[in-house]
């Protein structure tokens, strides 16, 4: 095994950066189609799901696709995620372009598969093809609501917290130093962070905290009809929010939990005389 991962390199690990991040789109724009389009031919409207049921399938979405890649690549499936780990954890550098670009095209293809399957319900529930179903494909501020105000900025800001919240619990419990989950449990738990994120922070931008997640999307979205993709509600270009705020959420949550966790942490130590037999004893 350890042989045949070697030789997969780096193409191995851009396979599974591209095979996660599919798996999470799929899920992920998969229920917002669902709910969104679907939902609203249902009667009454919305019998379909809800945010609710939103939040869970993107968590679930997040656990499987990590489930599918981990083993290979590390399961990052967000650009976020890798230049953070470039940045605190040694991660090399001349693989985060690479990485994004495989992460960006798994979305992307996912997102195209979402658009064909549910082009009837898109059809009849937006003929047009606007705003009203973007969301499905990609974020928008105040999730297209225009009661709430919430301008570019403010989901700048939105999304910088909400990827640094990601980013410093995903490193907490992947710190083998710290107290990670057992079991291979680790990617179920980072699936519930991001429905935690979900439930708690998806009302001024809709929680992209993935520059992947949203570009990818948008970009078939416009390709399959939306001509209005890269803009929000209020006729603004708003594509790069949820691509510039997630990388320095990013980043930033990753300094906090070296700031406030990882440099009081015990280092690795070898264990002491008489717990491990010596070499030439085993």
């Amino acid at each position: 095994m350890a042989e045949r991962l070697k030789r997969s390199g780096l193409v191995g690990e851009l396979s599974a950066e591209f095979a996660g991040t599919m798996i999470l789109i799929l899920f992920g724009c998969g229920v917002v189609a669902q709910v969104v389009a679907g939902g609203a031919l249902t009667t009454p409207p919305g019998g379909l799901g809800n945010h609710d049921s939103i939040a869970w399938a993107w968590g679930l979405g997040v656990t499987l696709g990590v489930y599918v890649a981990a083993r290979l690549s590390g399961a990052h499936l967000n650009p976020a995620v890798t230049v953070a780990l470039a940045a605190f954890k040694g991660f090399p550098w001349s693989k985060v372009a690479p990485y994004a670009l495989a992460q960006t095209a798994g979305a992307f293809v996912a997102a195209l598969l979402v658009r064909w399957n549910y082009t009837e319900a898109l059809a009849k529930a937006d003929p047009t093809h606007t705003i009203k179903t973007q969301g499905v494909f990609s974020t928008l501020p105040a999730n297209g609501n225009p009661n709430l105000p919430v301008h570019e900025w403010g989901a700048f800001r939105d999304q910088i917290i909400g990827t640094a919240i990601l980013l410093l619990l995903i490193l907490a419990v992947t710190d083998l130093l710290n107290t990670p989950p057992g079991a291979n449990l680790a990617p179920f738990i980072v699936g519930l962070i991001v429905v935690a994120i979900g439930m708690a922070w998806g009302t001024n931008a809709g929680y992209a905290i993935n520059p992947a997640r949203d570009f990818g999307p948008r970009l078939a979205s416009f390709l399959t009809g939306y001509g209005g993709a890269w803009r929000d509600q209020y006729g603004n270009f708003y594509f790069w929010v949820p691509i510039v705020g997630p990388l320095i959420g990013g980043l930033l949550g990753a300094a906090l939990y070296k700031f406030f966790i990882g440099r009081f942490l015990p280092t690795a130590e070898p264990e002491p005389a008489g717990r491990v037999p010596a070499p030439d004893e085993s």
